[in-house]
This record gives structure tokens, C-alpha cells and sequence, in this order.
């Protein structure tokens, strides 16, 4: 288990739309512009082998303003395909705060974090004391029929409680803003509440428009 005192001061940043990456959970991702590939070799080099996912604000402009708080992964597979690209997993490890981007010489960016107020990251898997599974449950499945999603509810039904909430913020479609308000929840019942506001906000048709208040 990673200890705080293993933590970078600084990170490499992914900002990429909608991908969202939680503690204790992992995000595969699929590699292919130069830079990040640059990117993933220089991580390769360092002890920790951490990227920070972060997501951008919409921006007209060529360098997008970054959301300040983001999550650390640790590349834990890698593969390299034929042509050059690269299949990786990232294993949320904790969530960071940018303190100031760092200007330098690579072809990503990189920032200097500052990991304090997420210890609960670094701990033992969630517990939510309150979940109502069945409601939830109910809930969830009214919301795949609606978007004529399928899955496997045995799996769903068994899964512990930080799993299943954490997967479906991850999985489930929503815009980058409201993913951003799932990352910051301060524990696994906030995250809880806030993924069913969406889904209830999602079934009600609920427009892009509008922003999760």
C-alpha cells in the first residue's frame, strides 16, 4: 500500500473529457498521441509510475484551464500494439490538488500537487452506512431501460458498496461537470447522493444544459 510519504510533489497530467478515475478503482485507457506517449515512457521512469487525470474546463482557447482537483493512478498494465500504441490501466491511488503548473520542457503538462485533505484515499476500502441498496437498485434499472443499457445485475447486486457507486460514476455517461462534482464528493455516501441526483435528473430528461447545483 502506498504511504503518503510516497507521494510526488509534482505530476504529469492527463486532461481528458469525461474520464473519470477514483480511488481504489481503475480506468483503462487507450494511448496514442505523441505527447502522452512521451508522457507514459517518462512515467515508466520514475518509482511511483503515477498520472494525474484531471478534467478541463470547456475552452475555446488551445490550453485549456484545469479543474483543481484531480486523482492519481498508478500505471499497473501495460501493452504496446503493432503500430506504436499503447492499452494501459491506471490504478486510482489518491486525489490531489493542482498548486501551480509547472513550465518546462516536456510536450505534456505537468503540476505540482498538494495531496492534503484526502486521507481517506490512501485507506481502507468505503463503507455507506446508509445505502438503501434496493431503492438504488431500482432506481438504476429504471435508468438502463431508459438508455437501453444492459448488464449483469447479479454482478451489480453482489458488488460492495465502493465498488458499485465508484464504477458507476466512472462508467455511466454523464458531462464532464457532473463528473468533476462526483470526484470531488468529500466521502463515499456524498458520492452516493450525488450519482442518484443525476440519475434522477437524467430519468426526469433532464437537459446539457443545466448544471448540477
Amino acid at each position: 500500500m502506498i504511504q503518503p510519504a510516497d507521494l510526488p510533489d509534482s505530476l504529469p497530467v492527463f486532461p481528458l473529457p469525461g474520464a473519470l478515475l477514483l480511488p481504489r478503482a481503475r480506468l483503462p485507457l487507450h494511448i496514442f498521441e505523441p505527447r502522452y506517449l512521451q508522457m507514459l515512457e517518462d512515467a515508466f521512469k520514475t518509482s511511483h509510475r503515477m498520472i494525474g487525470m484531471v478534467q478541463p474546463f470547456p475552452s475555446r482557447t488551445t490550453e485549456d484551464k484545469l479543474h483543481s482537483i484531480g486523482c492519481a493512478g498508478r500505471i499497473t498494465q501495460f501493452s504496446e500494439t503493432e503500430d506504436g500504441r499503447y492499452l494501459i490501466t491506471l490504478s486510482g491511488v489518491s486525489r490531489f490538488r493542482i498548486k501551480e503548473e509547472i513550465n518546462g520542457f516536456t510536450p505534456y503538462r505537468r503540476c505540482s500537487v498538494d495531496w492534503g485533505g484526502f486521507h481517506r484515499d490512501l485507506g481502507r476500502v468505503e463503507a455507506d452506512n446508509s445505502f438503501d441498496r434496493p431503492v438504488f437498485m431500482d432506481l438504476l434499472e429504471r435508468f438502463f431501460e431508459s438508455r437501453s443499457l444492459a448488464t449483469d445485475w447479479e454482478v451489480l447486486k453482489d458488488a460492495e458498496d465502493e465498488l458499485l457507486i465508484n464504477s458507476l460514476s466512472m462508467l455511466l455517461d454523464f458531462d464532464p461537470e457532473d463528473k468533476q462534482a462526483l470526484l470531488e464528493a468529500p466521502c463515499l455516501a456524498t458520492r452516493r447522493e450525488t450519482l442518484i441526483t443525476l440519475i434522477e435528473f437524467a430519468l426526469r430528461g433532464g437537459s446539457h444544459e443545466e448544471t448540477l447545483q
